[in-house]
Formats: structure tokens, C-alpha cells, sequence
């Protein structure tokens, strides 16, 4: 009998007995450290359907792309009662957060994907997947039409339908080029893997054209001009990537027009990393100039041509041209064509994304929900509800609401009306009583008595506080969490309502709404420095901060297949430099 080596025998019993597999991962450069650990979940094997009969029962649902809502609602889904259908262009899941490092060859493109199907092969769950595009979605009859999206001549059987029960709509969002000539034709963008690895070429293809002896220093100059459309985190986190892998790479090699290199960022508002603190702000700006990235606030790119592009000086009017050699367009997201016709036949035609309620649900239908870029939830005002909310809590129908009467009802109001609770905390009231007695008077709790006309005043002010989500893969991630949840409890949920009181029926609601919960965002500057902004207000900018954003970014990943890639690809970066190959 053939021995097996330890490599062997250690990868056969991962692979047979994922339940035992415990593994620790233990990373450290020049003093830092990472620490990651992880224990497989117990698997059942493949689902077996004991009957005909239980097959006939099952649900299914229909997930549409492979992004970060739909692989987070497929990564929590347990409940094997679901058949689930999944349709995407792409079989994988991307970490697009490190699309950035995969332009510059931090990281390498392999090392940030995962098939989905090993994502979801080890799940008690009936998945299966098909690679395929939906082009139309068809809410009256549950079904969907998809085109396959191969290449190969599939003798005209590239189109099919699927029926659904449940339909889940994850597909994201495309780029937003709002309309601005010559962009679609001119510009790269940075969205998808595909994107980051033309970019990551087309750099390496600047410098070797710069480099013919041929090309005159005018010309050198333009091919060795990178501008960056959009001040943004992606834009901006690019904009470092490429400077350090100028200065700490490329100049190396190509050392005859190193001085010639000039990278241009073009933002239209009047500061860089709008959504960050204002002290974040400004050291990036105060960063870049010191790095020699040229930030140019107040401009509006109007036109894009194949080797000049038209900015607009917002303040001014005056508009002026500058010469390019590679452009990249990162200025926001666009809906898709599908989302679009979709919004027609259900009445959201005005809208720019899809319409859902607090549980995730596409408003005009019953079974279909949207999460991610592709949709924004319509949080209801209180100010809708307030005559219905009042007559919930007059349970003796007095005409007038009591403290104890409203307190029984605070906690439902709170739940289902968010913006109560963020305006709250922005009047440093303790609870909604303090707001209730600002209306009243300096009274005690236990005297105040309201008519409707009070209690609408009391109020009026807490819509206000209204924000739609971010379209960001924090807000996505959480999104699919909260619905895979939903579905795993659907039955238990059914009997017994968890959620808040229905103030324009009777009873609950089924679930709590969806509760987007902030755990903070990075801004990686180059140089080993990024800022990072994390819940409370804790705004720490630095080397620190690049350990705690590489802790987190390694903890992040899908698989430890990736998180073994990337850390790997980090510590390759650290002693060989990144690749300049282009490939």
C-alpha cells in the first residue's frame, strides 16, 4: 500500500473532515502581527431529499448576482426546506474593497476571488448556480429571463426561464458616468477584477511606451500623465496604490522617466473623501500634496477625448483641457438596464434605485427583495403615521395620550422609526419622554398628557433625521445577513411575530426591520498610512492604523484559501516589491 506523505494526509482529513479542521494563521513583518483564526462548521454532506413528496414542498428561491449581498445572504442561509437558484454572470465572489492593491500588483487578482460554488457546495442547503445574465424580471408570473453568458454557440438554447417563489435581486449597480461624452469610449474603470487587471496593464504599457526611444519628452509626458476622475475612497485609495507603486517599484526599472510621471486627481466637490471627518480630510490632502499628487477640488470633468480631458472649474465657469495617458473614471454608481425596466412595470419608474421597505422588500411586491448598490430603503416618516401611532397608544380612546400609555408603545416606535433614535442623539435626549416634555413643559414624567396636536408637534421635527444607506459592501454584506436570517426563521416567525406593532393594523410585524449598524471605514493614503474612521467619533490616521486595516481586510475574507493569498501576497510585497510584469 502507498504511504502518504504528512502534506497529504494533513489535506486529505481537511478536506474529508471539514468539522475537525481547526487552523491558526500567525503573520509577522518587522514587528507587527496578525493573528486569524477559524473552526469549520459541521457539515451534513450533500442534502438528501428523503421523498418526492418533501421536494414538492420546497421553496425556491432565486438569487440574482454573486456580489456582496447575494454571497452573504447565501453564506447564511441554513434552512434546508429552500431550493435556491442562482444566477450570475460571474461564478464568483471578488473582495472588491482590494481592488485597488490588484492595480498595482499588491495583490494578485486570484488571491481576492472565490468560486462560489465552493462557497456554497458544503452547505446543507440545496444551491445550485447557473452562469447566465438576467435581462428581464417578470414579478406578475415569478419568473425571470436569463441569457447565458458564454461566448460558445449554444445552438440557440442560450436563453432560459426560471420560476421563483422568492426572488432575491443582489445584481449591484453599474458605473455612473453621468452622461459626460467620450468617457464610456476613453476611460477605465475600477468595479470589477476584469477593470483592475486592464488597468494594472495599461500602466506597465504607459511606461514601456514612454520608454521607446522613438517618442519625443512632450509625448513622454502625456503617456506618463495618470488622471483620476472622482475624489472618492476607491479614487482615492488608487490614486496611493499607483504612487507607491511608482516610487517604490517602476522607478527602479525604468529610471529614465521617473521624473516625468504625474499623477492628477479631479474631484468636483470642494474636498477629497467627502464622507470622512473633516481631520481625515485634511491630512489626505495635506498627504497628497506632500507626495506630489496634484489634487484638483472644484473640477468638473465635461469631456473626455483619446487624449485630452475637459474640466469645468466649478467656481469660475472657465473650462480648460488637459493631456492624459491613462484615465480612471471612479465617480459613483448607475442602475443597471434590468433594475431600470423592472422599476417601469411597478411603478418606480421615477425613482434612481429600487424602492424596498425597512424588511428588504421591493415595494408592489410580496416576494421579490433587493439588497446592495441596486436598491435604498424607504424608511416611512413618522409624520405618515403619527394619527394612527396616537390612536394605537389611546387605548381608552380619551383623545389625549398618557405617559404610561405612550410608554407602552415607545419601544415599538423606536424600532420601526429609526430616525427617532438618531435625533435623539443628536438633541442628547435620553429617551423620547425628554422630547414629549419639551412639548409639555418642565413636568413630571409621570403628568404628561397629550392631545394630538401636542403630540404631532413633539414629533414633527424627528424626519428630519431621514438618511438613505451608503451604497457601500459593509451596508450589502449586512443586508444579506439580515434577510438569510429572515428566511431561516420564516415558519418560527410566521406563529409568533418578533417585530414591532403594525399602527395601521393589528398584531406585528413578522421581523425587526433591517438596522444598519456602522462599524467604520478606511482610507488607505499610501506609505503604510491609512485613516481610519471607526464608530464614536475614534478617528486614528497612521502606521497604527495600516495594521489594524490589513487585521481587518485579512479577517474579511470569504475563504481561508483567500486569506492565505492575500496575506502571502502582502509578504511578497514586503521583501520582493510588487510585480511590474502586467500580467
Amino acid at each position: 500500500m502507498r504511504s502518504f506523505t504528512f502534506y497529504e494526509r494533513f489535506s486529505r482529513a481537511y478536506h474529508d473532515y471539514p468539522s475537525l479542521s481547526k487552523l491558526l494563521v500567525l503573520f509577522t513583518v518587522s514587528g507587527g502581527g496578525l493573528v486569524a483564526y477559524a473552526e469549520a462548521n459541521p457539515t451534513n454532506g450533500a442534502y438528501a431529499i428523503s421523498s418526492s413528496e418533501s421536494e414538492s414542498k420546497k421553496k425556491k428561491v432565486v438569487v440574482l448576482g454573486t456580489g456582496w449581498a447575494g454571497t452573504s445572504f447565501l453564506k447564511n442561509l441554513k434552512d434546508p426546506s429552500y431550493e435556491v437558484q442562482v444566477v450570475s454572470p460571474r461564478n464568483y465572489f471578488a473582495f472588491t474593497p482590494l481592488l485597488p492593491s490588484v492595480t498595482c500588483g499588491t495583490v494578485e487578482a486570484r488571491s481576492i476571488v472565490e468560486p462560489i460554488r465552493n462557497i456554497v457546495r458544503k452547505k446543507n442547503v440545496d444551491v445550485r448556480f447557473s452562469e447566465a445574465e438576467c435581462y428581464k424580471i417578470d414579478a406578475e408570473n415569478k419568473k425571470i429571463y436569463c441569457r447565458s453568458a458564454q461566448d460558445q454557440n449554444l445552438n440557440g438554447i442560450e436563453e432560459f426561464v426560471v420560476d421563483y417563489d422568492y426572488l432575491v435581486i443582489a445584481i449591484g449597480a453599474r458605473v455612473n458616468t453621468f452622461n459626460t461624452p467620450g468617457v464610456e469610449e476613453n476611460c477605465h474603470f475600477l468595479k470589477e477584477v476584469e477593470d483592475a487587471q486592464k488597468i494594472r496593464r495599461t500602466v506597465i504599457d504607459c511606461f514601456e511606451k514612454a520608454s521607446l526611444p522613438t517618442i519625443s519628452d512632450e509625448e513622454r509626458k502625456r503617456i506618463l500623465h495618470f488622471a483620476i476622475v472622482g475624489g472618492g475612497p476607491t479614487g482615492v485609495e488608487f490614486a496611493a496604490e499607483l504612487h507607491d507603486f511608482v516610487n517604490e517599484d517602476l522607478v527602479k526599472l525604468y529610471p529614465g522617466v521617473k521624473d516625468l510621471v504625474k499623477i492628477t486627481l479631479l474631484e468636483a466637490g470642494d474636498h477629497i473623501l467627502n464622507m470622512f471627518d473633516k481631520r481625515i480630510t485634511a491630512f489626505a490632502e495635506g498627504k497628497f500634496k506632500r507626495d506630489g499628487i496634484n489634487v484638483k477640488t472644484g473640477s468638473m470633468v465635461v469631456k473626455v477625448e483619446g487624449k485630452e480631458i475637459s474640466t469645468k472649474e466649478m467656481k469660475s465657469g472657465q473650462v480648460s483641457t488637459m493631456p492624459y495617458g491613462m484615465a480612471v473614471w471612479s465617480t459613483g454608481i448607475g442602475t443597471r438596464p434590468v433594475i431600470m425596466d423592472f422599476m417601469k412595470q411597478i411603478g418606480q419608474a421615477n425613482r434612481r434605485v429600487l424602492a424596498t421597505d425597512e424588511w428588504l422588500r421591493v415595494e408592489g411586491c410580496d416576494n421579490v427583495y433587493a439588497l446592495g448598490d441596486c436598491a435604498t430603503i424607504n424608511q416611512r416618516k413618522v409624520m405618515e403615521d403619527i394619527s394612527a401611532i396616537f390612536g394605537k397608544a389611546d387605548k381608552d380612546n380619551s383623545g389625549t395620550l398618557t405617559f404610561k400609555e405612550f410608554q407602552e408603545v415607545i419601544d415599538d416606535i423606536c424600532e420601526r422609526y429609526p430616525q427617532v433614535e438618531l435625533y435623539l442623539k443628536k438633541m442628547q435626549m435620553s429617551d423620547i419622554t425628554d422630547l414629549l416634555k419639551e412639548s409639555t413643559g418642565d413636568v413630571a414624567k409621570e403628568s404628561i398628557e397629550l392631545n394630538i396636536e401636542e403630540f404631532k408637534s413633539a414629533l414633527s421635527r424627528v424626519d428630519f433625521q431621514m438618511k438613505n444607506l451608503p451604497a457601500t459592501a459593509q451596508v450589502a454584506a449586512q443586508q444579506g445577513n439580515y434577510l438569510a436570517n429572515c428566511f431561516n426563521r420564516m415558519e418560527e416567525c410566521e406563529k409568533y411575530p418578533e417585530g414591532p406593532l403594525r399602527f395601521r393594523g393589528t398584531g406585528r410585524h413578522r421581523f425587526r426591520p433591517f438596522r444598519y449598524k456602522h462599524l467604520g471605514q478606511f482610507a488607505p493614503l499610501g506609505g503604510e498610512q491609512t485613516a481610519a474612521q471607526l464608530p464614536g467619533d475614534w478617528v486614528s490616521i497612521g502606521h497604527s492604523s495600516q495594521w489594524l486595516w490589513y487585521s481587518v481586510y485579512a479577517s474579511k475574507q470569504v475563504s481561508w484559501r483567500n486569506r492565505a493569498l492575500v496575506i502571502s501576497d502582502w509578504g511578497r510585497r514586503f521583501i520582493f516589491g510588487r510585480d511590474s510584469s502586467g500580467i
